[in-house]
């Protein structure tokens, strides 16, 4: 406590005499000012921002002569001489384009991105202000490539170029250099507890496999979300935005998103800021009662029907089995009725979060500094994966430590979570149902039922089989009944799968990171040299994983280097060569490197040509591993090798004797289940296929890019096309392993044809042919002086042979074609702007372990129009999204996205 003290009073005490003072005003070419242009002592961190109305003020220790940079996103920089002090600047900044901005992402050095030696995409302080979109977050649906695939009005998971599922764990996402995945399901949350959009400065999207630089995580791609610096950016500002969700299933219900940011610049080496961020609205509903098993199944044609969204009817049995083989009993499957999802959630979409930095620069004219970063976030939603999660009360905090200047960073961070009060609303309805009659009761009333009406009441078998629902229905509690009531309070506060529904996690993980520069030491090529660590404690109590008797723990470790050339080859021609290389090595798997090798071409200055070639890797997740998860469908079981054994539970057989099974059989002794459901249709047991999955090894791809970026007078042009070749594929096979004999010598078939098996879902590679190819094609222009228009064309291919593999889901999960346009102008009279965009997605088949199904193509439109207040320094916006169109869903079983309509007033926003 002592030290922090002292820490705080050196922070406060610093004293700065200024020798130089620099004012003007930044306006562009048609006279408007630039609030929140950049101004910077060149080879210095001291600067500052204009403010509302394009003013600025500079004071710095320097004596003349010296020189200022400025710049503005989507502007040309401008480089100016300071020769007397109280020297009056005013600069008239030259519109630039897309291709013009500057990012750090690609090679993690600063450059064009037109100079980028891969693809990348930015959303900048222009786009966040005039995106047609309900917030940033949902801005990034625009940009080229990109594909947002929403569970909820607040769960949104962002994936580039294939395998897409809500539990992205092959795309990483960063803030403020801190990986945001969830400890426990160890994938990004969207921006559920992310920033709040007054202190977003940019973001920065890679397309693809980024391993050679960032490391396992990102084999899909990469986000990064960079805030706003107390030191650049001071003051108060705020947004409050007010409007409504309209869906057909949930109705009209009010919106409400808003926030605030603090910082202040105490003095030129000390900052501060705190933001905070609520969001309160109803989530999209989802009430599809499609049959997950039978094409076009009702519960009125379909006896063991299982709708999408309907929780209690996985229950399901063979009534012929049960009865022993009887004869009168038919041999059919029967499922539980269900309860729809309506009956069992809120559908309560909330956001609280909070973040607050402390910035010191110790050393005058230096950009070195020093931070401490903290995030907190809670959150109640709706997830999708392997069921349906209703997240009450979800917790998750970061803390960061950083120091940095321009050539170097050593960052560590801890990220925690809390699951709060979430449940699984499948078991939900699950034990709902056997808490007011258990399945044995429940089937034998139905059997029982069922043969007295065939028997003695000469009823035809749909009239007995509804004769028997309706005897096994009776006592069955009624959505908002007392009983009801009662049963789910309880259930949803208990962990244990088997009587409730509550998940439980209080996981985290440290992680630290470093890079340097050498480019101010070595004139004849730029060379980066950096590594990071990362050690895993999952603890959810027996919930999730296999850790009810203890945390699990398991560290991983990588380091890389990058060297960048740029060669001169005549006036008129550049090329840049980058290469890179790194090491990555998991406790459990052997190391493996991931190379790139890319090459810039520049023509003309206005023409640029890239190539590169790399390989990337992602290591097994945390769920791949540990997981011991009964979903009601499946059992889901990780393969690490000492994960087996520690999943295991007692069944009784038909046979009334008890066997205790292990995760192992799953992978030891086990049948594919497709070869299990051809036994069921011909009787023939030599169709049975043994399955025996491999353990989960890392994933590998091979990937191969090309592009072009130009610029045609006022016309840019962004293109890439790529192929991926991927080796030892990381999917999940579903396998059926009998409770009792060997599937080796055949002394298992027995087992099966009694129904004595259980079913697991297993996590291993596949042996096959995965590829993908896909190309993108971006064209941005001025038409009528001054108005935006743009557009963008996707098309993305899976090449795997289903057919040859029916066990095995790639979860591909992506449109083929997808087409965007915006067309928009930021001031088409004083003060006065607007933009619309248009979204158009193709079909998709859609694998998941929570259902497969059609994803139907969709069309959105969405605009906003905004006023500029300057005296209050505001903006004022109002905008809807899906514009009168018809609902979508973009996951097959969750709810149909409907509309938004908002208005917003944005303060000081700069």
């Amino acid at each position: 406590m002592k030290t922090i003290l002292k820490l705080f009073t050196m922070l406060f005490c610093v004293v700065s005499f200024a020798q130089t003072t620099v004012k003007g005003k930044i306006i562009d070419n048609t006279g408007l000012p630039l609030p929140g242009a950049n101004i910077v002592v060149v080879g210095t961190s001291s600067g500052t921002i204009t403010d509302f109305d394009g003013n600025f003020t500079l004071t710095v220790t320097q004596e003349p002569p010296f020189s200022i940079q400025i710049s503005y996103a989507g502007f040309e920089t401008q480089t100016i001489e300071v020769t007397t002090n109280n020297q009056t600047v005013d600069v008239t900044l030259a519109e630039g384009n897309s291709l013009d901005e500057v990012i750090i992402s690609a090679s993690r050095t600063p450059e064009r991105i037109f100079e980028s030696p891969v693809t990348v995409e930015r959303f900048g302080l222009k786009e966040i202000k005039n995106t047609a979109s309900a917030d940033f977050y949902g801005g990034l649906e625009n940009l080229k490539g990109v594909d947002v695939n929403t569970s909820s009005l607040t769960f949104k998971s962002v994936n580039t170029r294939g395998f897409a599922t809500t539990a992205n764990t092959r795309f990483m996402q960063l803030v403020d250099g801190m990986d945001n995945s969830t400890p426990a399901l160890n994938f990004p949350i969207g921006n559920l507890v992310g920033m709040i959009e007054t202190d977003v400065q940019s973001v920065e999207l890679l397309p693809g496999a980024s391993s050679a630089l960032y490391g396992a995580n990102a084999f899909n791609g990469i986000l990064f979300m960079q805030s706003k610096s107390p030191f650049d950016h001071q003051g108060i500002s705020a947004f409050v935005k007010r409007g409504i969700t309209s869906q057909k299933a949930a109705g009209d219900n009010d919106y409400t998103d808003l926030g605030i940011r603090m910082a202040y610049k105490f003095s030129d080496k000390f900052a501060a800021k705190v933001n905070f961020g609520y969001l309160h609205g109803t989530d999209w509903a989802a009430t599809s009662e499609v049959d997950s098993d039978v094409f076009g199944g009702t519960r009125a044609s379909n006896l063991n029907y299982n709708g999408i969204n309907v929780y209690g009817d996985e229950v399901s049995a063979n009534l012929n089995d049960l009865a022993g083989g009887t004869g009168i009993v038919p041999d059919v499957f029967v499922s539980r009725t269900g309860y729809n999802e309506r009956d069992l959630t809120e559908h309560k979409a909330e956001s609280v979060k909070a973040d607050w930095g402390l910035y010191y620069r110790p050393i005058t004219d230096s950009n070195f500094e020093i931070q401490y970063v903290g995030k907190v976030g809670t959150g109640t939603t709706i997830y999708q994966g392997t069921n349906r999660y209703n997240i009450d009360g979800f917790f998750q905090q970061q803390h960061k430590l950083e120091i940095k200047n321009d050539n170097y960073f050593l960052r560590g961070y801890v990220v925690a979570d809390n699951a709060g009060d979430s449940y699984d609303m499948v078991f939900t309805g699950i034990n709902i149902n056997r808490s007011w009659k258990s399945d044995e009761a429940w089937f034998g009333d139905y059997i029982n039922t069922y043969v007295a009406a065939t028997l003695g009441g000469g009823a035809t078998d749909e009239q007995a089989h509804a004769a028997a629902r309706a005897a096994a229905e009776s006592g069955r509690f009624e959505p908002g009944s007392e009983e009801f009531n009662s049963a789910f309070d309880r259930i949803i506060k208990d962990p244990d799968l088997a009587t409730g529904s509550r998940f439980q996690d209080q996981s985290k993980y440290y992680h630290a990171d470093g890079n340097y520069n050498f480019s101010h030491l070595i004139d004849f090529v730029d060379i980066q040299v950096g590594g990071s660590f990362r050690q895993y404690d999952l603890n959810s109590l027996g919930s999730i994983y296999t850790d009810i008797d203890g945390p699990i723990k398991y560290s991983e470790y990588g380091f890389y280097t990058q060297l960048q050339k740029n060669v001169e080859l005549s006036d008129m021609m550049a090329l840049k060569v980058t290469a890179s290389a790194r090491y990555d090595k998991s406790e459990f798997f052997d190391g493996f490197v991931s190379p790139r090798l890319s090459l810039g071409l520049t023509l003309n200055e206005n023409h640029n040509i890239r190539a590169s070639a790399q390989t990337g890797f992602r290591n097994p997740t945390t769920q791949d591993l540990f997981i011991g998860l009964d979903a009601g469908r499946a059992i889901l079981v990780g393969s690490a090798p000492d994960n087996l054994d520690r999943y295991s539970r007692d069944y009784t057989a038909n046979n009334g004797m008890v066997y205790t099974q292990t995760g192992a059989a799953a992978y030891n002794n086990s049948y594919t289940a497709s070869s299990v459901q051809q036994l069921a249709a011909t009787g023939d047991p030599t169709v049975l296929e043994i399955a025996n999955p491999n353990l989960v090894s890392p994933e590998k791809v091979t990937s191969f890019e090309v592009g072009y970026r130009g610029k045609f007078n006022k016309l840019t042009v962004d293109f890439s096309t790529y192929y991926n070749k991927y080796q030892d594929f990381i999917s999940s096979e579903v396998v059926i392993a009998p409770l009792y004999g060997s599937v080796a010598d055949g002394s298992a078939i027995a087992a099966i044809a009694n129904s004595d098996f259980t079913t697991y879902s297993t996590y291993t590679n596949s042996d096959v042919d995965v590829n993908s190819y896909g190309a993108s094609i971006g064209l941005s222009t001025k038409i009528l002086s001054d108005f935006d228009l743009g557009g963008s064309y996707t098309f993305t291919k899976q090449d795997f042979d289903q057919a040859a593999n029916p066990n095995f889901e790639t979860y591909f999960n992506t449109p083929e074609h997808k087409f965007k346009a915006h067309f928009g102008n930021t001031e088409l009279f004083k003060n006065f702007g607007f933009n619309v965009a248009y979204k158009f997605s193709d079909d998709y088949f859609w694998e998941a372990t929570f259902g497969d199904g059609i994803v139907p193509e969709f069309h959105t439109f969405d605009a906003q129009i905004n006023y500029k207040i300057p005296s209050l320094k505001s903006i004022i916006k109002i905008g809807g999204t899906n514009i009168g169109g018809k609902e979508y869903f973009t996951i097959f079983g969750s709810g149909y996205i409907g509309s938004m309509y908002y208005a917003s007033w944005t303060i000081n926003n700069l």
